[in-house]
């Protein structure tokens, strides 16, 4: 899955890049003007932890996330746009983060985070509908597939009413499946992320975002990038001493990277053995033979059914044996939808 961190320059948005995946992308204003950034980090899971310490493996895999810091937009708030190179970096995204500056600029000037979001969510929008207007005048010049048109039209209207994509109600999968080629940026989930100073680290965030957040469905995580830039330096020791010196309970990226993961609805299936403990991503909803093929395409093929068990039970109990003993092992088949937290055995024909 790949997450693009957005935003206008001066947000701080490289440093939040650097402060998630550990790396040091230059920073300063037009520093990345041009220049995507990309670093893959993982997903902290204590669940995985606890399998390991169980199982002692020879390996241990944590779910990934590929984060991708896109090339600078213009300002905002200039009627400039967004260029058509941030534009096709952001179409290639899964999901985006749109950082905001919630800290003094250069100048001294204040932040305004609300309106910087509310700026961005509009240029995204004007964007979307330049591809429906485009897409519609050409479908009239053709004067065939009315039911692609009637979709767009419904499409152009939430857009021009000011509302993203994402929260236009009554599409169906077909018609997800069906613009999925536009791959439109206010269809794309959104989460938002205010970068704050240190002073303002243990503080909520202004609550006229936190109500915009929540009335567009958004989600929303304060950190202070600068700060987190440097945790994200630290041993695991020091880390925890200076996080709990700012009044927190953990490095801001933890927290980022688990929202991030919600956001684009994603779970983890969890296998465990002598060999590995891991966590493997899949989309929540999928069934357990779909599940399979993220592990390998021949078990999914090959399907015979799912050997189910929780987490917490197996690491309570300690064995595979004893779950089965205590009847918290079950027997699954195709059409099982894997929850949160599943360790499943599949059984396979080669």
């Amino acid at each position: 899955m790949k997450i693009g961190l957005v935003g206008f320059p001066g947000s701080g948005k490289t440093t939040v890049f650097n402060a998630l995946t550990g790396l040091s992308a230059e920073t300063g204003y037009g520093a990345a003007r041009g220049k995507t950034n990309l670093g893959v980090v993982k997903v902290p899971d204590a669940r995985v932890d606890a399998l390991s310490d169980l199982y002692k493996p020879k390996k241990t895999t944590y779910a990934e996330i590929a984060f991708s810091d896109v090339a600078a937009a213009p300002a905002g708030g200039e009627g400039q746009g967004l260029d058509e190179k941030t534009l096709a970096a952001m179409r290639e995204m899964d999901a985006l983060c749109h950082v905001v500056r919630g800290f003094s600029g250069p100048e001294g000037e204040a932040p305004r985070p609300l309106h910087e979001a509310k700026d961005f969510e509009v240029e995204m929008n004007l964007a979307d509908l330049i591809l429906i207007e485009k897409r519609i005048e050409r479908l009239k010049k053709e004067k065939g597939k009315a039911g692609e048109q009637e979709l767009l039209e419904k499409l152009k209207a939430q857009l021009d009413g000011g509302l993203p994509l994402r929260r236009l109600q009554g599409l169906g999968a077909a018609d997800l499946v069906a613009i999925s080629g536009f791959r439109f940026l206010t269809l794309k989930p959104l989460l938002l992320v205010l970068n704050v100073s240190e002073a303002e680290v243990a503080k909520p965030a202004p609550a006229d975002l936190e109500a915009y957040a929540r009335e567009s469905g958004l989600g929303l995580v304060v950190l202070a990038g600068a700060v987190e830039m440097d945790i994200a330096q630290m041993s695991p020791e020091e880390q925890k001493e200076f996080v709990a010196s700012l009044g927190l309970t953990e490095p801001a990226a933890g927290r980022f990277i688990r929202a991030a993961y919600a956001l684009i609805d994603l779970i983890s299936l969890l296998t465990a053995g002598e060999d590995e403990c891991r966590a493997w991503p899949i989309r929540a909803g999928t069934t357990a033979q779909k599940a399979a093929g993220k592990i390998h395409s021949d078990i999914e093929r090959g399907f015979i059914r799912a050997e189910v068990m929780r987490w917490d039970d197996l690491c309570k109990l300690g064995s595979e044996a004893k779950c089965r003993e205590a009847a918290k092992l079950r027997l699954e088949g195709k059409e099982y939808v894997v929850a949160d937290g599943d360790v499943i055995n599949f059984r396979f024909n080669v």
